[in-house]
């Protein structure tokens, strides 16, 4: 094989070598041995410049890759990934590890599914990491140039810094009508990107790869958001979502045919031929291989990721005397309260907030109160002056003695969840009074400012106070001690609360710490998430999964109202959250019978 190399050289050089006076053009190479020769150009300086001018030259990667020593034929076999031997220095130095079936994955959608896949992972398994390796491995190849990535508002930082970070991509956040165009990476709202005058310029682009985050609020074929991605052009195609199918079959096939037209045909012919009715497929063997082809679904366990151990310990709290008070005034305003709105068809939403509220602190119970009171007629202001006076005399706090205890003897930072501003602010106030670094999360700040306020945390604070915001979009693996001040009556937002440490990259074990409030309606809620049904001990995705077998006619956190509207006493209560308990673990059983989610390959 012979190897020919071209010199540029400008005229005022031809000087510098003594054989060129005999050479009157520069077009015949010069031989040095049989495998080699050398060729001088006048015209090659300015071909560079021209390439250079028309960003016609291969990118410092590709040097990287010859540096290493990568032969390059690999790079047309599609089985062989560069994306891995790449950015290995780089993952190294951030603490990345690319796990078997991430690695695996993204063969997989890159070699056999042409780019277009639904990534159904369960919760934790890394679902961004696979789309960043398969982004990357497009980019590398020269297949992928102009890339939208959509998103729920609440996760576009987080894509941003994972792509910037992890992969050394050059991606945008959206601010402008501008940025479509002028961006080849951007990650976007998709709230935002649907309206106008958005719209139209995301539709006139041809993007080489698009992907959705929480692509199972696609699921409904006539919402704008489903015809919005539809008519998006695009030429790779990715979905990322734990739960590509929830209560019906028809939601995964609205998924399978956003993702790649015609795949399962018609929705009556998919209908006559696999469903039995809208939860019970069959011809599972025919479904499950057209499934495989568009989609893949890791699952923890042997081949996947051993997570780390959960310890969760409940922690009940007595209440002080003037808190005990408060609680059973409040209460038995609200009953009466209720019968009023209900004889009267008026929402009670109000008064069971109020309910909550005062089994987490006085002062989030005040802040309503006060609501109330403006609002309130003549009768009913009396009553809630009476109560909103007795709210704002608790100064201490059984809950707030035991954080502090607890405090004491925790190793390490600690993020501690709360549903309510008015608690945020309580508990900050007296862990600051005890000579904590505290810093305070919400819903109100800016992306760049819960950026900062998450540096603060790892940089310098000991204690993280978040309302519910902090439970969505956030990883936090640095901190392995979570309290959860108080309790959500909606259990799956008890699951996101721990899954931002118990997730993927957390070293450490992880504690969780539950307080419940003793004689309160918080009590028979940590009976029954924890004793019932040993939510805590659940799997990553099982909670999801056994909450829909319930198949509840209203929310879980309204079957919980209604529950508690019904009960005119505290043994009725209980015996009313025995009850559901025992249909949640009845429901636990039918889950492990096989599912639509079964068919996943």
């Amino acid at each position: 094989m012979e190897i020919r190399i071209t010199v540029p050289l400008l005229k005022n050089q031809l000087g510098f070598f003594p054989f060129a006076a005999e050479i009157e053009t520069f077009s015949e190479p010069l031989a040095v041995n049989d495998c080699l020769s050398v060729q001088f150009s006048q015209s090659a300086l300015r071909e560079i410049i021209t390439s250079f001018r028309r960003r016609e030259y291969a990118d410092w990667e590709w040097q990287e890759l010859a540096r290493l020593g990568e032969d390059l034929s690999s790079i047309s076999d599609l089985a062989n990934l560069i994306c891995p031997v790449h950015l290995a220095s780089h993952w190294e130095s951030v603490g990345v590890i690319p796990y078997p079936h991430q690695l695996e994955t993204t063969r997989k959608v890159i070699q056999d599914m042409g780019g277009r896949a639904i990534l159904a992972d369960e919760v934790g398994l890394g679902k961004t990491i696979e789309a960043g390796m398969i982004l990357k491995e497009y980019t590398l190849r020269g297949l992928v140039r102009k890339v939208l990535i959509l998103t729920p508002a609440a996760l576009c930082w987080q894509w941003f810094e994972e792509l910037r970070e992890k992969f050394r991509i050059s991606v945008a956040l959206h601010r402008s009508q501008y940025d479509w165009a002028r961006c080849d990476c951007i990650v976007a709202s998709i709230d935002t990107a649907k309206r106008e005058p958005h719209l139209s310029q995301v539709l006139a682009i041809d993007w080489d790869l698009l992907i959705v985050d929480e692509a199972h609020k696609l699921k409904n074929s006539r919402t704008q958001n489903w015809r919005f991605v539809n008519n998006i052009h695009k030429q790779y195609f990715l979905m990322l979502t734990a739960t590509p199918v929830q209560n019906d079959l028809r939601e995964l096939y609205n998924l399978i045919t956003l993702l790649k037209p015609g795949q399962l045909g018609t929705y009556a012919a998919f209908k006559r031929r696999f469903v039995a009715d809208k939860r019970t497929p069959r011809d599972t063997e025919a479904l499950r291989s057209l499934l495989g082809q568009v989609m893949i679904r890791n699952r923890r366990g042997t081949g996947t990721i051993q997570f780390t151990e959960r310890i969760v310990r409940s922690v009940p709290v007595e209440l002080n005397e003037a808190e005990a008070q408060l609680y059973l005034s409040v209460n038995a305003f609200i009953r009466r309260q209720m019968r009023r709105s209900l004889a009267e068809r008026r929402t009670i939403l109000p008064y069971i907030t109020l309910l909550r509220e005062v089994c987490s602190s006085a002062w989030a119970a005040a802040l309503t109160l006060k609501k109330l009171t403006e609002k309130a007629s003549p009768e009913t202001e009396t009553e809630l002056l009476a109560l909103l006076e007795q709210a704002v005399h608790i100064e201490t706090s059984a809950k707030i003695r035991q954080l502090l205890e607890l405090l004491q003897v925790l190793e390490g930072k600690v993020i501690v969840f709360t549903e309510y501003r008015g608690t945020q602010a309580f508990i900050k106030k007296h862990l600051e009074a005890a000579g904590l670094g505290v810093v305070t999360f919400d819903g109100s700040l800016s992306a760049n400012r819960k950026e900062f306020t998450k540096f603060l945390f790892r940089r310098y604070g000991d204690v993280l106070v978040s309302t519910e915001s902090g439970g969505e979009g956030i990883n936090l693996q640095y901190c392995n001690n979570v309290i959860n001040f108080d309790l959500p009556w909606n259990p799956m937002r008890l699951e996101q609360r721990i899954g931002r440490v118990h997730r993927l990259g957390q070293t450490k074990d992880v504690y969780v710490f539950n307080f419940a409030t003793q004689g309160t309606i918080e009590e028979h809620i940590l009976k029954l998430l924890h004793e019932k049904i040993n939510m805590f001990e659940l799997v990553v995705g099982e909670l999801d999964a056994i909450l829909t077998h319930l198949q509840l006619d209203r929310s879980f956190e309204s079957h919980l109202i209604n529950i508690f509207v019904r009960s005119e006493t505290d043994k009725d209560l209980a015996r009313e959250f025995d009850h559901l308990g025992e249909t949640i673990l009845k429901a636990r059983i039918r889950q492990r019978e096989p599912t639509i989610l079964d068919l996943l390959p």
